[in-house]
């Protein structure tokens, strides 16, 4: 069963890859589409397994590397974790699939969008199924390379080019990092098998070793390079500028990589080494305060955003820096409950935002919609639950998992754990106001839209809505009902196989004031929002214009691009063109391959002369050569 899970999405991503132009466009969307669903059943059986008979396995596929005492096998690795991760995975990716359907129907290159996505499914399987940091890696570089291709999969819009090659730049400086913390691994542990490593690490507690010439602790050291990974991986504050402008490529697309795949596998990282991090509180410190400036940072830029995929994609951003703060503050159990949530809501709301810009022909700016609540009530309705779960509003899903990592931190009870909570606090209260925005902008108040009657704006079609309904119903139950089994009482023995835990993390009942009033502060921002996006936006308008320093400040995403651009883009554009033309045109072609012909073309030039058809022109360099040769012979 384990087998299927991982290939059949491989399997399928061949046939329409190699054979898409014979079998045409609806064999492969129904082939990779019964395949990741079929994949999807499989891991719900297992997931089913691991809840009620406690089910553990490690199928060898094949022996991968076998050089004396260090063995790397391919294997199929099954346990708590890796069970939660199957289904995020094969489950949203099945939905996207059949939404991709529809969504892509006017595409004339279905085929491929349909390989590359059951690719992308593939090597994210890989990577959660992996008992090693090898395969583990191996799948990592997959996800980068399907994400570079899914993004820039319209290729001929210049943008959707520049944001594929920012995207797998940007994960290849968190990727060097994360090869480093491999490496070191490999160079202390003398193996990369996940048990292997976790059982020699408190032995390695107090190791220090010198790096860059400073001294480190070989623990913290090891922890920091793989977070360095997961950093790029998961677009936390400083590696996160690729994020945003994933949202070129098709919508189908951001929704797989920001629900399901790419951006959670940073997250998985983090928790599969909790026997890693436990040992080092510098690390999960930094991870921790990584994870609240990157809450904050992203909520502030979606309050601004106006295209309505970079809000959600924000929205993502923040979501993920709330699961590191988890992970940071010892809660991977909360974390990872946050990341099953949060993976249905946000597809749900990618998948909605598709909705609607097929709806508006296209059109993503939420300033040029509007009014369309009863035109599209289907679509309006799946973005409500989307936005009221990624809210936190009581009884959906993001209250259960959003709450508590809130909570956790706050009981954490350090100086890290109480700013956790405050930042958390105050983000879920921006989260609210640009979630609303959106909704209110997009669907009420007048219609805006110059290039669209209203009387145009039309529902999806099933293929779109039937995948988002099935969300909303995993957007509003998965809270309630795996609540229990992921942070409640008996959740540390649903998690002995996976996650370590050095301190207890059981849930410990918060004070009545902070379960009251994150809730609250959600509750109170409907209304708030309404009146400022809808009723009365002169406010809005009167603040920005007295602040537009700080408003330009938020629009242009705190300038990051900017100042990379300066720090790093021109500097290394202006050396790489002159070294270009100082060292490659003007030395290496010089006096290399252009040298040497033209050298041959002054010879060719000066032989012809010899050329003249007379024999005793020719009887004479015959003599010379004679001459040479007796002399070199004579004196030699």
């Amino acid at each position: 069963m384990e087998y299927f899970i991982v290939l059949l999405p491989l399997i399928g991503s061949i046939i329409s890859g190699f054979f898409g132009k014979k079998l045409g466009a609806k064999t492969c969307q129904f082939l990779t589409c019964f395949l990741v669903a079929v994949s999807a059943i499989l891991s719900l059986l297992i997931f089913y397994e691991v809840i009620f008979h406690n089910y553990s396995s490690n199928k060898l596929i094949f022996k991968w590397i076998s050089s004396g005492d260090f063995q790397v096998n391919w294997s199929i690795y099954i346990d708590s974790l890796t069970s939660v991760m199957l289904v995020v995975v094969s489950l949203i990716s099945a939905l996207i699939h059949f939404y991709s359907i529809g969504y892509m129907s006017q595409d004339p290159h279905k085929p491929r969008f349909m390989s590359y996505l059951s690719l992308f499914t593939f090597a994210m399987l890989t990577l959660v199924t992996a008992d090693n940091f090898l395969q583990l890696f191996f799948g990592w570089e997959g996800v980068g390379l399907c994400s570079y291709l899914l993004i820039g999969f319209w290729f001929k819009k210049p943008s959707a080019n520049a944001a594929a090659i920012k995207a797998f730049i940007v994960n290849r400086v968190g990727d060097f990092g994360f090869a480093i913390g491999i490496f070191l691994i490999f160079f202390f542990y003398g193996t990369v098998n996940y048990n292997e490593v976790f059982q020699q690490t408190p032995l390695l507690i107090q190791k220090e070793i010198v790096f860059l010439g400073l001294e480190f602790n070989l623990i913290t050291l090891i922890c920091l390079m793989l977070f360095i990974g997961a950093m790029g991986k998961s677009a936390q504050i400083l590696l996160h500028t690729w994020l945003p402008d994933a949202m070129e490529g098709p919508t189908p697309v951001s929704a797989l990589i920001h629900a399901a795949t790419m951006v959670t596998a940073g997250v998985f990282l983090v928790v599969r080494c909790s026997p890693l991090f436990e040992y080092s509180q510098i690390a999960l410190n930094i991870v921790a305060l990584i994870g609240m400036m990157t809450a904050f940072f992203a909520a502030t830029v979606a309050l601004v955003q106006n295209d309505i995929k970079k809000i959600v994609a924000y929205s993502t951003c923040s979501q993920l820096g709330y699961m590191f703060f988890a992970a940071g503050v010892g809660a991977y159990h909360v974390a990872i409950f946050h990341l099953f949530t949060h993976a249905f809501f946000k597809a749900l709301l990618f998948l909605g935002s598709g909705c609607v810009i097929h709806s508006f022909n296209e059109e993503q700016d939420i300033r040029s919609m509007g009014g369309v609540w009863k035109k599209i009530p289907y679509t309006y309705v799946l973005m409500l639950i989307g936005t009221l779960a990624l809210t936190g509003f009581p009884f959906l899903s993001g209250y259960y998992s959003k709450d508590a990592i809130i909570e956790f931190a706050y009981l954490k009870d350090t100086n890290i754990g109480y700013s956790a909570a405050a930042i958390g606090i105050f983000t879920a209260l921006l989260t609210a106001l640009y979630s609303w925005r959106l909704i209110f902008k997009t669907f009420h108040g007048k219609f805006n839209n110059k290039g669209n009657n209203l009387t145009s704006i039309h529902e999806s079609p099933l293929t779109m809505l039937i995948p988002s309904c099935l969300l909303a119903v995993g957007a509003i139950l998965t809270g309630v009902l795996f609540k229990e089994m992921f942070i409640g009482h008996g959740s540390l023995e649903f998690w002995s196989t996976s996650i370590l835990f050095l301190e207890s993390a059981q849930h410990i009942h918060p004070p009545t004031w902070l379960l009251v009033f994150t809730p609250t502060l959600v509750v109170v921002a409907i209304p708030v929002a309404y009146y400022l996006f809808i009723e009365n936006d002169k406010i809005l308008k009167n603040l920005v214009f007295k602040n537009q320093g700080l408003y330009n400040f938020l629009i242009n995403k705190w300038y990051f691009d900017e100042l990379y651009n300066f720090i790093f883009v021109k500097p290394l554009k202006t050396i790489g063109l002159f070294l270009w033309k100082k060292g490659d045109v003007s030395t290496i072609d010089r006096y290399g391959p252009d040298g040497l012909s033209r050298l041959v073309k002054i010879i060719s030039d000066k032989s012809v002369h010899f050329q003249s058809g007379y024999l005793y022109h020719y009887a004479f360099v015959m003599l010379i050569g004679f001459s040479i040769l007796l002399t070199y012979l004579i004196l030699y």
